[in-house]
């Protein structure tokens, strides 16, 4: 038995080539049939698919004094989920949601009679529904841009298609914010009448605090008390002087002493009567409920201011709500509008003849080698030769 040598690669490529020219027929005929019928079918027999495609932006956040109420009111961060305002990343979500709706898609279905031009024979709306999705797309680019596109056999249809999408979304999307402005309008105006009633009532109270009290300015109030109070001090310490000076000289019972000694008693009784507060009626504070008046009088004025500044972003806010509810503007701005392009997305004819050629010739050099193995080994009377002899053998006799 000879022993055979192993087989190099070099010599393998030369008899896979030596078996196809040897067969050359054979081989051209398993590769021409197949490209011939692709190139038939991608030229005269598919249908060209065309797309049309259109850029447009995300909607831009509409609320952006949200951010300051929203910490008047004691960081609440959930905020704006509570009033159904969105942020820009959730009303991008949102025209997503319209643009891939079951409503939108009925309406394009409907307004161009899909079912007809689909050619749509099921008995089912959701097949033909879906038949549609497959033909839509909606995709964000390198930009953050929505990029929508439907492909079709008329390309004219295709733009017109997307041109109606974008006109319906926009519109769709222009009532869901209409109606989260209204719904936040009434919830502002609520709380506008109820910041209202209450400022009334702290300016109502503040009002009485003041004239029960006779305190209206503290820090005026406090400065005049305190320079009275000082000049009433001065003035008792100058006439204990004169009296310490006439009881030297002249004694206590001179009219002078007893002149100085009444008035030293009229001064002391006012500077008594001042730090009691009898003089409040004037605008005088007594020392001794100074600071609790004042604490007090802070803390209603702190209220007041607070609720003045939610009244005044209340009211802001409100008047936005009810321009953003009247107004009816676009949302989508298209950069790219969509236009009828008459280059075909599928079939790509060079890639598929290029793919049912390189198929066809791997095929045709299988198949010529096996045949140019069979007829070695049958010049050799093997074993495989055997085989296959028998194997049409049975063929024959079949026929037979």
């Amino acid at each position: 038995m000879e022993k055979q040598e192993p087989v190099g690669f070099i010599e393998a490529i030369l008899r896979l080539i030596n078996n196809d020219l040897k067969h050359f027929k054979l081989c051209l005929f398993i590769v021409l049939i197949p490209t011939i019928a692709a190139f038939v079918a991608v030229m005269w027999v598919i249908k060209p698919v065309y797309a049309a495609v259109a850029i447009v932006t995300p909607p831009a956040a509409t609320h952006p004094s949200l951010g300051s109420l929203s910490s008047m009111l004691g960081g609440a961060s959930g905020m704006g989920s509570l009033l159904g305002l969105g942020s820009n990343d959730e009303d991008a979500d949102a025209v997503w949601t319209i643009f891939n709706s079951w409503e939108l898609h009925n309406q394009v279905i409907e307004k161009f009679n899909l079912k007809e031009h689909y050619e749509f024979d099921g008995n089912f709306h959701a097949d033909l529904l879906k038949q549609f999705r497959k033909n839509f797309g909606i995709d964000l680019n390198k930009e953050n841009m929505f990029a929508v596109s439907v492909e079709d056999e008329d390309y004219h249809l295709a733009a017109q298609m997307v041109a109606f999408m974008l006109e319906k979304a926009d519109s769709a999307f222009n009532a869901f914010k209409t109606a989260q402005a209204r719904q936040s309008r009434v919830y502002f105006q609520s709380r506008l009448d109820s910041c209202e009633h209450t400022l009334d009532s702290l300016m109502k109270d503040f009002v009485d605090f003041q004239t029960k009290n006779n305190f209206y300015d503290p820090e005026i109030q406090m400065e005049s008390t305190l320079k009275y109070l000082s000049a009433l001090q001065a003035k008792r310490e100058e006439v204990a002087m004169e009296m310490a000076f006439e009881k030297a000289d002249r004694g206590e019972n001179s009219r002078r002493y007893e002149e100085l000694s009444k008035r030293y008693q009229g001064v002391n009784s006012a500077l008594n009567g001042t730090l009691n507060g009898k003089n409040d009626r004037m605008g005088m504070v007594a020392l001794k409920k100074s600071p609790e008046l004042a604490a007090e009088y802070m803390r209603r004025e702190a209220e007041i201011r607070i609720q003045e500044a939610m009244y005044k972003l209340l009211r802001q806010q409100s008047e936005q709500m009810r321009m953003e509810e009247a107004k009816m503007l676009t949302n989508l701005h298209i950069l790219e509008p969509p236009w009828e392009n008459d280059k075909k997305v599928y079939p790509l004819r060079g890639v598929t003849l290029v793919f049912v050629f390189a198929v066809s010739l791997i095929f045709a050099t299988i198949i010529c080698n096996l045949v140019g193995f069979l007829e070695a080994e049958g010049e050799r009377d093997s074993a495989v030769s055997k085989e296959w002899k028998r194997f049409k053998g049975f063929f024959r006799k079949s026929k037979g």
